[in-house]
């Protein structure tokens, strides 16, 4: 059996809670797990490697996507497998890897489901499993986090994101693998490494989370007109056919901007930066997953 730990955001719970977890890991003879809560999804990371260095082999992540986020940044480049317990708003990870919001389920598929090694992007270094973005989608994030997103879930997402339909495009400059590939205004760019992201819609339709690439999307769309015609496009899953989009994929991808913009990585809001590179990690990070028939 191997060494177990927990790394639970406290304030994320869904079916019979953190108490429910505790107990189906004894009834699957996990007794004494190393055991960590934490009030943030920022202090994480510090409880991974404590973990780490207790010698765990296989952790289990409780939260959303940025408590996820915040632990594939420690454990990637280890041999420790990460399970997650989905508790969080979006569940993004997850959804993809058809991991079900369900804690029995999850907790037979982190002892014993499959293995998947996946790649993760770095944003300017910092390790992410879903996605990463600047503009657009990075402020509807930063207005719904805290107490709108706590009480409203994912209906915070929509009203926040209204709000920012009329934010005014930005300048961008990015180059794909070293070259030249797209020069002029955007509202928003989104880099991908798995396809269903915002309320499941499939954004990068041929996104597969262990190709060794990232697909990137640029969204030139200024007003709502303008962004109802992309969103539509978007939702019967033909976003890069949009006049508005731009798509490819890459492994490296490098980013200045005529103005700093705010950035998001798995759905965590940081700081606004002027320009950034975003690369691909090949097979970083392994995941437990649901046994393939």
């Amino acid at each position: 059996m191997s060494k177990v730990a927990v790394i639970a955001h406290a304030g994320k719970t869904f079916g019979g809670g953190l108490l429910e977890l505790r107990r189906e890991l004894e009834r699957q003879g996990i007794v004494d797990p190393f055991w960590s809560e934490v009030p943030k999804s920022k202090a994480a990371p510090r409880e991974v490697k404590r973990a780490l260095d207790d010698g765990a082999e296989l952790i289990f992540v409780w939260g959303g996507d940025g408590t996820v986020q915040r632990c594939i940044d420690v454990i990637a480049k280890s041999d420790t497998a990460l399970a997650i317990v989905p508790a969080g708003t979006a569940n993004l990870l997850a959804t993809n890897l058809e991991i079900p919001q369900d804690i029995e389920q999850a907790v037979a598929i982190g002892l014993h489901g499959d293995r998947r090694k996946l790649d993760v992007g770095r944003f300017n270094g910092e390790r992410f499993g879903v996605m990463a973005g600047a503009g657009f989608d990075a402020s509807m994030i930063q207005q719904a986090d805290g107490g709108l997103k706590d009480r409203f879930g994912r209906v915070a997402y929509v009203w926040t994101g209204s709000k920012s339909l009329r934010a005014k495009p930005f300048k961008a400059k990015i180059a794909i693998d070293g070259t030249s590939w797209y020069s002029g205004e955007a509202s928003c760019i989104l880099v991908g490494n798995v396809g269903r992201l915002f309320g499941n819609l499939e954004v990068f339709e041929n996104a597969r989370p262990d190709d060794g690439r990232l697909e990137i999307g640029v969204v030139n769309a200024e007003g709502v007109a303008d962004w109802v015609r992309t969103l539509a496009r978007t939702a019967v899953g033909h976003a890069d056919r949009s006049p508005l989009v731009r798509a490819t994929s890459a492994k490296k991808i490098k980013v200045e901007l005529d103005r700093k913009v705010l950035y998001e990585v798995d759905g965590g809001d940081r700081v606004k930066v002027k320009s950034f590179t975003i690369k691909v990690d090949p097979k970083a990070v392994t995941i437990c997953v649901p046994k393939q028939a």
